[in-house]
Parts: C-alpha cells; structure tokens; sequence
C-alpha cells in the first residue's frame, strides 16, 4: 500500500499521483503541464499498461491532458470520473489533441525549411477518442466498489462542473486506510456552481495549493458593476474588450454577468453591444453546462431556470464555429466583447484577436483568471511592453486590467476552511499543486499554526500508507535548459566566431574605419538583441 507523487509536486499543473494498493495500480489525474516547468517530473514506476485505473478529478487539462497519451502507450483499463467530467473530456481532450497535432504540422512547416528533422505531437486525436472509451461516468456522493479491496466516493469540489474531490478506501490484509484528493478546491459563492461541499473525516490528505499564499478580498466584489465600468470606458474610446478566458467554465461564468448586464442594460448608450464567444470548444461546454442543470448549478442560477430564463444565453450572442467566422469578427467596426481561448493566451485563437487588438489603445484586454508563469498571459499581465505573435513583435498599447477577485480556486483562508471541516486531524496532509515557494510556506502554515502534520513532497517521493512513513524523501531536480543543437544556428555559432576574427585582423586599422565597423556591429546585434 504505497503512494508516489509525479506531477503537480512544487508545480501548479501537471497533476499526477499513483497509488498501489490491494493488488492494483491506480492513477489519480493524468495532467498536462502548462506553463513554466520548473523541476523534472518523475515517471511513475511502472508501464501505462499496468495501470488499472485512473481517477478522474475534473476535465482542467492539467488534470486530464494527458490521458490520450496513457492510451497510446497502452492503458486498457477505466477512468472513473463524475458524469459532467466525462462529458467535458469528450470535447476537451479531442481539442488537446487538436491543439497538439495542428502546433506538430505548423513547428514541421517551418523546420522543413530550416532543415531541422520532424517532430510528432504529443498525442493524435485518435489517441483522445480511444481513451474516452474507457470512461466509467460516477454520480456525486454515489460510493462505488472499484474492486475487493478499493471503493471510491466523488464529492463535489465546487471548481468546475463536474469538478471533485475523491474519496479513497483501500484494504488490505484487513486493514483499511481512506485517502482524500482534494482535486481543484472552489472559491465560494461562484457563479452557476455549488459550493465545495466538505469532507469528513481521511487518514491522508493530497491537498492542492494553487492560492495558499494569497487572499480574495474579504467583501465579495461587484463583478457585474466593475465589468460595466471597463465596458463603458472602452466603448466609449471605440474600442473592443478582449477576454482571454478558459473555454469551460470561466466562460460561462462571463456570460452569466452579461446576460444580466445586457438584460437590464446597464452600459448606458450601447444596449445592443454584441458579444462574441469564438471558441468551438466553449460553445460546445455552453451545452454540456446546460445538460447539467439540475445536478450542478446552485441555488441562484436555478432560481433563473423556474422562472424560464436561461443563465447563460441573450440577444446579441454570437457564436464563432469556423475559422472564417473567427476571422471576420476583427474586421466588424462595432465596439464589442471578445471572449476567446485559451484563458492564459498559450493557445488557440485569442492569440490572434491579441494581435489585432493589443496595438490599439482605444482597447482592453481583460484577464479573468490565473495567469501561470511563463506563460503569454502572465507576461502581459505583469506588465511586458512588447510580444511576439506568430513571429511579428506587437507593441502593447491596450489597456490591460484584470478583474480582481474572479478565481474557480479557494483562497488561502478557503483552502484552510475545506481542511478543518474534517472531524479529526489527518494523519498526514500532503501539499501539492502550488508554485514551489507556496507549496512549501502553506505546509509550514498548517503544521505551525493550526497544528497539522504536513509535508510537500517533490516528485519521485514515495509513502507507505500502512505505516505512514516515507520510504523514499525525493528531492526537486531542476530542469535543465534545452541547447539548441541544430544546423542553422550551429551555422550562426561559427559566423561569430568569424566576425571575432575579422575584428581582430582589423587591428591596426584607420580610427575612421574602426569607428565605422563598430557602428556596424553595434546596429546588428541593437536588432537581434532579444
């Protein structure tokens, strides 16, 4: 009876635990890194083949992503996961594998002519369509004998649709031991969507950590009001608000405040502003949201629903399927709201509205959720002045705000709040699932200041859940940074090397002449520089 830690130790994505136990080898999430990768991620000890079971916590593609490529390496065993999840992996693992063969094609495009060998993708959509055979769809609160010796229980998490904590007992020569996962922990009071709902009682904890450092304000903000203000502003100044936002979930929590803006218009002189959603993966989880009504959304959303009015639908939504309707809405004069993927602009077709409306001052871009590091996102957002969009340098002219207080995460005190309900103290609450400094200071918060027994393993690090001891203490392998071993810039390499010849055969030459060559160099790496 042993538990592994792969991905998402010290990380905030990439989330991948393994559990052994009564004879079989269980996965729980199967994530996809994002972002800065910051430390190696250990592979779990043994083929994908072996594995019995993966349990699903919710669709994120930090949870999920890579469940295609378990697949291709032979997976044959069941995803368990709850209903909505399995109906957002249906779209949201054939779009990764979209997304992983369209960069493959475009990266082979370009390298061919620079004589640099083809890459594959990650995975193929063939992968991503086999997988989801596998897919055991699980009720809330519903607990389910797996196997002799493994029952599991999906508690709703209050993240995502679908979103869970799973709950774990695993027997074996008569002894039973119950893990919690906590999977992505929700803010409160989100729109469309229940509350976490608490656990009681877990010998282990694997808790995420993603805000243990930070604070939602204490007061819950006037979302609605601050999204006029921005609106009003720039449609004023002729421009268009631009919404980098996650597909599942944050979009249809945009739509919510502005079916309720538009309805009572309350953008004073623009009532029939448009709204674009342009994403085939957001409008396609606008209906899986609406298939699941009854068993997700809370109490204020289904106050709307008795009273015949869709949450997440108004006049004046336009839905963007093809490329061509994509590429058309950039050519529409009128001051409106873009809302496009993906939400931390590392992907997807917000790439291309951010080159047509970065440059623009009269614009904004909105970010309405977490922004990791290193991504296009997060450099925007902290304040970048120039980036790169498909090769051409943009200069970052539009205002750019973010709207504080809009996190599908439980803050710092929400995190410890889901902790306490349990009746009784864990034996041991692992930290995952945060950046590396976080990771650390919030175990040390919990074990210092309220009393817990926490650690924050890195990946490669092992427990035994019988004794409770770690039997291997791993420690986090930096990644190291790729060189670029191809011909063309082996081919620059040597040019340098030239240039630094010719500089010095020049030794002795005129002042004119040397000043003119210093000139000339100086212009040269003044453009390359970067």
């Amino acid at each position: 009876m042993r538990l592994f830690f792969s991905g998402a130790a010290h990380e905030v994505t990439g989330s991948k635990h393994y559990l052994e136990a009564a004879g079989k080898k269980i996965l729980i999430d199967c994530g996809m890194e994002q972002g800065k990768n910051l430390y190696e991620n250990q592979e779990i000890p043994v083929p994908a083949s072996d594995v019995d079971y993966v349990f699903l916590t919710h669709a994120h593609i930090d949870h999920s992503g890579m469940l295609p490529l378990l697949y291709n390496q032979g997976f044959k065993g069941s995803v368990y996961t709850t209903e909505a999840t399995q109906q957002l992996c249906q779209i949201m693992l054939l779009d990764s594998a979209h997304i992983q063969e369209f960069e493959a094609e475009w990266k082979n495009r370009k390298g061919k002519r620079a004589g640099i060998p083809p890459i594959v993708p990650i995975y193929t959509t063939e992968d991503a369509v086999g997988i989801l055979q596998y897919f055991v769809p699980c009720r809330y609160e519903e607990k389910i004998q797996v196997c002799d010796g493994i029952e599991i229980r999906f508690v709703d998490a209050g993240h995502l649709l679908g979103s869970a904590s799973i709950e774990v007992w695993v027997t074996e020569q008569g002894v039973t031991k119950k893990l919690v996962f906590s999977g992505d922990i929700g803010n409160t009071d989100q729109p469309l969507i229940k509350d976490p709902k608490p656990t009681k009682d877990a010998d282990y904890v694997v808790m995420e950590s993603t805000y243990g450092d930070r604070l939602h304000t204490k007061e819950k903000p006037d979302y609605v009001g601050e999204l006029v203000k921005i609106l009003k502003e720039t449609f004023d100044k002729g421009g268009n608000v631009v919404i980098p936002s996650f597909a599942v979930g944050r979009t249809q929590e945009m739509l919510y405040f502005l079916r309720k803006i538009k309805t009572e218009g309350m953008v004073e002189g623009y009532p029939d502003f448009p709204v674009y959603v342009d994403s085939p993966l957001a409008v396609e989880a606008t209906g899986i949201f609406q298939k699941n009504i009854y068993s997700c959304f809370d109490e204020e959303a289904m106050t709307l629903v008795k009273q015949g009015i869709n949450p997440i639908s108004f006049p004046g939504l336009r839905l963007s399927i093809t490329s061509e309707e994509s590429k058309a809405i950039n050519f529409e004069d009128t001051p409106k709201v873009i809302i496009s993927a993906s939400g931390m602009c590392e992907a997807g077709r917000i790439r291309h509205h951010l080159k047509h409306n970065l440059w623009r001052p009269e614009c904004t871009i909105l970010f309405v959720g977490y922004q990791a590091i290193g991504t296009l996102g997060r450099s925007i957002v902290d304040g970048k002045k120039e980036v790169k969009l498909f090769g051409e340098p943009i200069e970052i002219r539009a205002s750019i705000k973010k709207l504080e207080g809009l996190s599908g995460h439980a803050d710092k005190n929400g995190l410890i709040g889901w902790l306490q309900k349990f009746e009784k103290k864990p034996d041991r609450v692992f930290i995952v699932h945060g950046e590396d400094a976080v990771c650390t200071a919030f175990a040390q918060c919990l074990k210092h200041e309220y009393g817990y027994s926490t650690y924050a393993p890195y990946s490669g690090t092992e427990v035994d859940l019988m004794t409770g001891d770690i039997t291997y203490e791993a420690e986090g392998i930096p990644v190291k940074k790729r060189k670029i071993a191809s011909d063309v810039f082996s081919r620059l390499l040597a040019a340098g090397q030239r240039l630094l010849a010719v500089i010095q055969h020049n030794e002795g030459g005129t002042n004119k002449d040397l000043a003119k060559f210093t000139d000339q160099i100086n212009a040269l790496c003044d453009k390359w520089d970067r």
